[in-house]
C-alpha cells in the first residue's frame, strides 16, 4: 500500500523521465540513471545511499521521493543501509509519516534503525512516540540514550533528561562525552549548581575531561552558575589533549580577562601548549607568569616549563631551570636528558641517566630511549650494549619505542648485525621501525639490502613515508642507480608527497649526484615550498657537477625568496667562489658569515681559508686561520694545502708540525698536500719519510695521489728510473695522472727512454688525449729528434687529433674576463699585447726568453708557458 502510495504521490514528476530500464540498475551499484530534473541532474550515476544522503542534507524532499520511487520501480531490495539512509532523509526533511511507513515496512531493523525513530520524534517535539519507540528497542546503544536525552532537554524537560541519565547509571550502560555534555546542560537549565559538580566528578572519573565538547559544556554550567573559575583547567587541557593548541592559549587569555586565578593543572597545559607550537616567547612570559603566582617551587609546573624550554630549542635555560628544581622527579629528569641529546651534547645526557639511576626514581621507556638516543650520536657502542642488557632486565625490550631507539643506536654504530637482530625479535614494527632499519644499512653503505628491505616493508602493508624515501634515495645515489631512483620518484608522486620540500630536496640530490640537472632543477622549481633544505640542495648539487656560476645564481635566487642561508649554504657558494676565484662574492658573503654571528663555526672557517688561499690571497687565508678558534682537520688540511698550491713549501710544513703538535690526526689529504710541498722544495728524504709514517703512525695505506707525489719528488731530483720503478711496484693499478707526472718529469729531466714508456701507458689508457702526444712530441724536439717528431705529429693528424688551446681567466670588478693563446677577441687586446711586448723584452733582458727570434715567436712562447 505504502508503495503505491509513494508512487501516485510522485507520478506527476515522472511524466518527462524516459521510461524505466531495468539493466540500467544494479545489485551492487544501485544507480540512478535517468533522472531530468536539474536539481538532481548532479546525482547520475550515484548509488541509492548516496543520493538519500545527498538529499538529506540538501533537505530536497521532492528529489528524495523520486528516488524512492525509482528504486521501488525497479525491483530492488535494499539493504538495511540504503532503507537507514531512506529513513534519514524523510527525517531530517520533517515528514515522520513517510520515514515511519518505511521504517515499519522494514523486513530487518538494527539499532541505527531505531536511533533514527527515536531521534526524528524527539526532534519534532512528540516525546510519547519517541519514548515508546526507545522501550521498544531491542537493543540499545549510547546513542539510542543520547538522543532521548537530548531530546529531553531539547523540549525544555530537563528533569526528565536527568531522570533518564540516572537510569543510566543504575542500568550501567555506556556513556560518552556527548551524554555528559547533555546532562550539564540539563543541569544548568534546572539551576542545580550541586548537581551540575556531581556530573562534572562522574566526568572525570570516566576519562572525559581532556574531551573539547564536555569541557565546553562545563565551562558553560559553571560560567551561567556564577562558578567558571573551576571549569578553565579542564577546558584548556581537553584543547591541549586534542591538539588545539592556539585554542587552549586564547582561552588562557580570555580567563586572565576575567581576573580568575590560575592553577596548576592549568599551568602545565600552557606549557604544553607552548612546547607543542615552539612558541618560546608566549612560554618565557608564562614561565615569569608562573614565578609570580608563587609556582616557582611546584614540581608539576617546573618540569613543563623545562619541557618547554627543551621542545622550543633553548637548552641553556633548561638546564638552568633543572639545576634550580629543590625536588626532581623521573619527568624532569626525562626532558633533560632528551634535551641535551638531541643537541648532541650526549656525554652530558648519558651523565644525567647515570645520575638518574642512582636515584630512588627508576627509569622508564622515555629515559631509555633518550639514552639510547645519546650513545647513537657519538657511537658509543660499549655503553649502548650496557642499555640493552639493562632493557632486558628491565622487562622493557618489547616496547616498540625503546627497541626503535635502539635499533637507531646499533645503525649509528656500525653494528649492523645486532640492529637486524632487534628487528627480527621485534613483536610490533610501526613505521619507525622499518626507517630505522633501512636508515641503519643506508648509512652503513649496504645499498642493496637498503632497497631489498624497502620491498620487504611494502610487502608488511605499511607505507613508506617521507623519511623512508629519503633513505632509499640515498642509497640510489650511492649505486648511481638511476633506474632505481626513478621507479621510487614514481611511486613518491602516487603517494602525492612528490611536492614537498622534505622529499623533494632528497629527489634534487639524487638527480643531480646522478648528473641529472636537469630533471633536478625541474623537481626544484614544481616544489610546493621551497625551504633552506631545498636551495641548499639544488645549489650543491650544480656545486657538484662543477656548474659553479648557475650554483651561484641560484644562491642570488635564494636571498631574493626571503630564505635565510645556513651554515651549510655559505659552505657551498664559497666553495664555488674559490673554483671561480670570485673574490668579491666571497668577501661579501664573509661579511654575511660576521653578520650572522657565524664566524666561530668551524665549517665556514674552514671553507673561508680554502676560498682566500684558493682566490690567491694567502695573507686573508692565514688571518681566517690564525683567528680559527676550533680548528679540525678540514682548516689544518686547507691552509697547508693553500700554502703548497702557491709554492711556499716551507710555510706548508711549518704548518703541518703544528697540526701534529696540537694532536690533531692527519688524513690522506693532508699528506698530499704535504708530499707536494716536498716537491716543491727538492726534499727527497724528507718526502720519503712523509709518505712512510703515512702507514707506519697512523694507518693510512698510500692512495694513488700519493705515490703520483712521490714520482713528481723523484723526478725533481733526477731519480727518474727510480720513479718509474716505484710505479711498478704499486700495490695497485696506476692511472694516467701517475703516468702524466712521469711524463711531464721526463720532459724536465729530458729522458727519452722513460718518457716512450711513460706515453705507451698513456695512449693506452687514452688513446684520445693530444697532450699525451704533445707533450712526447716537445721532449723528442728538446733532443732534437726531430724524425720522431714529424712522426708524432703525422699519427695526430692520423687519428684527427688536435691540439686544445690553453684558457685562462681573471675576475676585475666583478667581471670576468677569459683568454686562449693567441686571443685576438677581447675589446682590450691590443692593450693587453702592448704590455705583453713589454713584459717580454723584460723578461729577455733578464734571460727568462732566449730561444725566440722575434715578437711573435716571444708572444707564443710567453703564452705557451703561461697561457
Amino acid at each position: 500500500m505504502f508503495k503505491s502510495l509513494v508512487i501516485s504521490h510522485t507520478r506527476t514528476c515522472f511524466i518527462t523521465i524516459i521510461p524505466f530500464r531495468p539493466k540500467h540498475y544494479s545489485t551492487q551499484t544501485h544507480t540512478l540513471d535517468n533522472f531530468h530534473n536539474p536539481k538532481v541532474s548532479k546525482l547520475f550515476k550515484r548509488t541509492f545511499s548516496h543520493i538519500y544522503q545527498q538529499c538529506s542534507y540538501q533537505k530536497t524532499l521532492d528529489q528524495g521521493k523520486q528516488a524512492h520511487a525509482h528504486m521501488i520501480a525497479s525491483g530492488f531490495v535494499p539493504t538495511i543501509f540504503v532503507t537507514n539512509c531512506l529513513i534519514q532523509m524523510y527525517i531530517k526533511c520533517s515528514n515522520m509519516y513517510y520515514a515511519h511507513k518505511v521504517f515499519d515496512e522494514m523486513p530487518q531493523r538494527d539499532t541505527i534503525s531505531w536511533n533514527a525513530m527515536v531521534f526524528g520524534y524527539a526532534w519534532i517535539g512528540n516525546m510519547g512516540i519517541a519514548q515508546n519507540m526507545f522501550d521498544s528497542m531491542p537493543e540499545r546503544d549510547v546513542v539510542s540514550w543520547n538522543s532521548l536525552i537530548s531530546g529531553y532537554l531539547q523540549n525544555g524537560n530537563c528533569a526528565k533528561s536527568v531522570d533518564i541519565f540516572r537510569r543510566i547509571l543504575r542500568e550501567g550502560a555506556a556513556l560518552d562525552a556527548t551524554t555528559f555534555a547533555v546532562v550539564l546542560k540539563a543541569c544548568l537549565g534546572l539551576e542545580d549548581y550541586g548537581l551540575g559538580v556531581q556530573v562534572h566528578g562522574l566526568l572525570i572519573q570516566s576519562g572525559f575531561v581532556y574531551d573539547v565538547v564536555a569541557g565546553s559544556a562545563t565551562v558553560d554550567m559553571y560560567a551561567k552558575c556564577k562558578k567558571l573559575k573551576e571549569s578553565w583547567s579542564a577546558l584548556i587541557a581537553g584543547c591541549v589533549q586534542n591538539d588545539e593548541l592556539l585554542r587552549g592559549l586564547g582561552l588562557f587569555k580570555n580567563m586572565q580577562k576575567e581576573g580568575l586565578g590560575v592553577s596548576q593543572s592549568t599551568y602545565a597545559s600552557l606549557f604544553r601548549s607552548c612546547a607543542g607550537l615552539t612558541a618560546l616567547s608566549f612560554g618565557s612570559q608564562l614561565h615569569g607568569h608562573s614565578l609570580k603566582m608563587n609556582f616557582g617551587s611546584d614540581l608539576i609546573v617546573g618540569t613543563a616549563t623545562l619541557d618547554m624550554y627543551v621542545k622550543c630549542d633553548r637548552l641553556s635555560d633548561a638546564k638552568k631551570l633543572f639545576r634550580t628544581l629543590s625536588i626532581r622527579n623521573r619527568q624532569s629528569y626525562n626532558a633533560i636528558i632528551i634535551g641535551c641529546a638531541r643537541v648532541g651534547e650526549a656525554f652530558e645526557a648519558l651523565q644525567l641517566f647515570r645520575n638518574l639511576m642512582r636515584t630512588d626514581l627508576g627509569f622508564d621507556e622515555i629515559s631509555l630511549s633518550g639514552a639510547f638516543s645519546a650513545c647513537a650520536v657519538i657511537k658509543a657502542y660499549t655503553f649502548g650494549v650496557g642499555l640493552h642488557g639493562l632493557t632486558i632486565k628491565s622487562m622493557l625490550q618489547s616496547n616498540v619505542c625503546v627497541e626503535n631507539a635502539m635499533l637507531d643506536m646499533y645503525g649509528k654504530c656500525g653494528a649492523l648485525t645486532e640492529a637486524r637482530r632487534v628487528f627480527d625479535d621485534m613483536w610490533i614494527r610501526d613505521a619507525v621501525s622499518w626507517n630505522a632499519i633501512i636508515a641503519a644499512y643506508e648509512q652503513n653503505g649496504n645499498i642493496d639490502e637498503t632497497l631489498e628491505l624497502l620491498v620487504s616493508m611494502l610487502g608488511s602493508g605499511l607505507e613508506p613515508d617521507e623519511f623512508t624515501f629519503g633513505s632509499v634515495l640515498k642509497a640510489c645515489v650511492g649505486l648511481k642507480a638511476l633506474n632505481f631512483g626513478t621507479e621510487i620518484h614514481g611511486r613518491i608522486v602516487k603517494s602525492g608527497m612528490g611536492l614537498e620540500s622534505f622529499v623533494g630536496s632528497a629527489l634534487v640530490d639524487m638527480y643531480c649526484k646522478c648528473a641529472r640537472i636537469e630533471d633536478a632543477e625541474k623537481i626544484h622549481e614544481r616544489m610546493s615550498e621551497r625551504t633552506m633544505v631545498a636551495w641548499n640542495a639544488i645549489i650543491s648539487g650544480f656545486s657538484d657537477q662543477e656548474q659553479s656560476e648557475e650554483a651561484q645564481k641560484f644562491f642570488s635566487r635564494m636571498l631574493q625568496s626571503g630564505t635565510k642561508p645556513d651554515n651549510f649554504t655559505f659552505a657551498t657558494v664559497l666553495d664555488t667562489c674559490a673554483n671561480l676565484t670570485t673574490i668579491s662574492l666571497g668577501r661579501q658573503i664573509h661579511g654575511q658569515i660576521i653578520k650572522q654571528e657565524m664566524q666561530t663555526d668551524v665549517f665556514n672557517c674552514s671553507t673561508l681559508v680554502d676560498m682566500y688561499s684558493k682566490c690567491g690571497n694567502l695573507h686573508d687565508s692565514r688571518l681566517m686561520f690564525d683567528k680559527s678558534t676550533n680548528k679540525d682537520f678540514v682548516t689544518w688540511n686547507a691552509m697547508i694545502c693553500g700554502y703548497a698550491n702557491h709554492g711556499h713549501a716551507n710555510d706548508a710544513i711549518s704548518i703541518f708540525e703544528s697540526m701534529k703538535l696540537n694532536y690533531v690526526k692527519p688524513n690522506h689529504a693532508t699528506f698530499v698536500s704535504v708530499l707536494r710541498a716536498c716537491a716543491h722544495m727538492g726534499q727527497v728524504e724528507r718526502g720519503l719519510e712523509y709518505f712512510n709514517s703515512m702507514w707506519n703512525n697512523y694507518k693510512l695505506n698510500p692512495q694513488l695521489e700519493h705515490y703520483s707525489c712521490m714520482v713528481d719528488i723523484l723526478g725533481r731530483s733526477g731519480q727518474v728510473n727510480k720513479a718509474l720503478n716505484l710505479i711498478n711496484d704499486m700495490p695497485i693499478e696506476p692511472d694516467d695522472v701517475i703516468w702524466r707526472t712521469l711524463l711531464g718529469i721526463c720532459k724536465l729531466q729530458k729522458n727519452v727512454e722513460v718518457a716512450e714508456t711513460a706515453a705507451s701507458r698513456l695512449i693506452q689508457l687514452d688513446p684520445q688525449d693530444s697532450s699525451t702526444y704533445v707533450l712526447l712530441a716537445n721532449i723528442y724536439a728538446d733532443a732534437e729528434m726531430w724524425e720522431k717528431v714529424s712522426k708524432i705529429r703525422k699519427s695526430m693528424r692520423r687519428v684527427g687529433l688536435k691540439k686544445e688551446p690553453g684558457c685562462s681567466w681573471i675576475e676585475v670588478k666583478s667581471e670576468l674576463h677569459m683568454f686562449v693563446i693567441a686571443d685576438k677577441a677581447h675589446p682590450r687586446c691590443n692593450e693587453i699585447y702592448d704590455k705583453l711586448d713589454e713584459l717580454v723584452a723584460e723578461m729577455t733582458w733578464s734571460r727568462y726568453v732566449n730561444d725566440a727570434e722575434g715578437p711573435e715567436d716571444e708572444r707564443a712562447a710567453c703564452f705557451t708557458s703561461y697561457a
